[in-house]
């Protein structure tokens, strides 16, 4: 039988095990990701050897590119409270000073512990710093009317941190090229920083605006087709994203921002919000079931055991010393309960966004023996943290709901 044939037969067979068995997997210490990427390893060349597909860097960062902007799109949608400082300070302290300290403190053990030169060691932390808003369904908002502090701290962050760890990226990028700071720092601070957030936020008020604007409209004047009308959510992820890179802003930002704009806008019409969430949440799940069975049948042992020493290096001190004391420092002073702050340090979950980082890198110029590090720590880093927080996340999650709903840890 063709390959081709029984790669369909398989994927049929794991998407009617995963819809039917959903029930008993979400009482289960397994993610779907866990399931995707365990099947990946066996459909690869050390199973059965059904995918043998070796994509090339370019493939996986478009594929993962698309994954990330469909799922902070759905990030912003989620977002239920107003735009102002006092409803989104958890949000702040973890992209303000969270997000900085976790690519320093990579970007140190990179170049201290590692060896690196710190272009490199940026690079690497601007890699790896932010949180996965794809692979972190089962800690983030799961209701439109959930006010949870961590779900909406977790999913806020999931869908800001992927954008806002660009400029660091670009940062690593230009040090690699060029050791001369004078030659391209100045750039760096007006073009990365300033004008791509800048007009990443302005794209995503402005084309969301613009769009249901158009909507309400023509609906007025003759109603469009149920069936048809979700694509409008698809629309306006992809014509944000692609006007804001069109002038130089981040697209991740943008795309994010017009979530929250169209959240806002139809905060009247809550059935064609869920609706629309909904959507993207279908397209999210199904490109996340072909990225991460991509990513399991990837893996090659060599590799990852060559560099298992420095890969077990850093995710100890990633997800035991960094992420957790990183926390402690961001929440200061914000009186959350010990037990919210410590699954703010544990779910700082690594996938789909650092496999895209890492793949962008890639294809500006990272290369050769520190290129393949990288390459591999991340992808190992990822692996484990499917797999961890996997695990974790549903148990910690139901102990964290059981808390929650008698009351508990209410204050300090």
């Amino acid at each position: 039988m063709d390959t081709y044939i029984l790669n369909l037969l398989v994927v049929g067979l794991l998407l009617l095990a995963v819809t039917l068995g959903s029930g008993w997997i979400s009482r289960l210490p397994l993610s779907y990701a866990l399931i995707y990427l365990l099947v990946g390893i066996f459909l690869g060349p050390y199973g059965v050897g059904l995918i043998q597909l070796r994509p090339k860097a370019e493939f996986l960062e478009r594929l993962t590119e698309l994954v990330v902007i469909i799922s902070v799109f759905g990030c912003g949608l989620k977002m239920n409270r107003v735009v102002q400082l006092w409803a989104w300070n958890t949000t702040a302290r973890l992209i303000g000073f969270l997000m900085p300290i976790s690519i320093f403190a990579l970007a140190s053990v990179g170049h201290w512990l590692l060896g690196w030169g710190w272009g490199a060691a940026i690079l690497f932390g601007a890699i790896l710093a932010p949180t996965d808003p794809v692979l972190a369904s089962e800690v983030q908002l799961f209701d439109i009317e959930d006010n949870d502090e961590l779900r909406f701290g977790l999913t806020s962050e999931g869908g800001l941190n992927d954008a806002l760890a660009f400029p660091f990226v670009y940062f690593g990028i230009h040090w690699l090229e060029d050791n001369n700071w004078e030659n391209w720092f100045k750039q760096w601070v007006a073009i990365d920083l300033v004008w791509a957030i800048a007009a990443g936020i302005v794209m995503g008020f402005l084309v969301a605006k613009v769009i249901v604007w158009i909507d309400r409209r023509l609906r007025r004047r003759r109603l469009i087709d149920a069936l048809m009308e979700d694509f409008l959510a698809l629309s306006t992820v992809l014509l944000t994203y692609g006007l804001t890179e069109v002038v130089n802003g981040y697209g991740f930002l943008a795309v994010f921002v017009a979530g929250v704009v169209v959240q806002a806008s139809y905060y009247c019409e809550p059935d064609k919000r869920i609706a629309q969430l909904e959507f993207i949440e279908q397209i999210e799940k199904l490109l996340e079931i072909g990225t991460i069975l991509l990513l399991g049948s990837m893996l090659l042992f060599e590799p990852m055991l060559k560099y298992a020493p420095q890969t077990l290096l850093v995710a100890f001190l990633l997800f035991f010393i960094i992420r957790p004391l990183g926390v402690e420092f961001s929440m200061l002073g914000s009186f959350l309960p010990l037990q919210t702050r410590l699954l703010f340090g544990w779910f700082g979950i690594r996938g789909i966004g650092s496999l895209y980082y890492l793949t962008y890198a890639l294809s500006k110029g990272l290369e050769g023996e520190i290129g393949e590090q990288i390459a591999w720590i991340t992808l190992s880093i990822v692996c484990i943290s499917v797999i961890g927080h996997g695990i974790s996340a549903t148990p910690l999650m139901n102990w964290y709901g059981s808390r929650e709903s008698k009351g508990v840890g209410s204050g300090e």
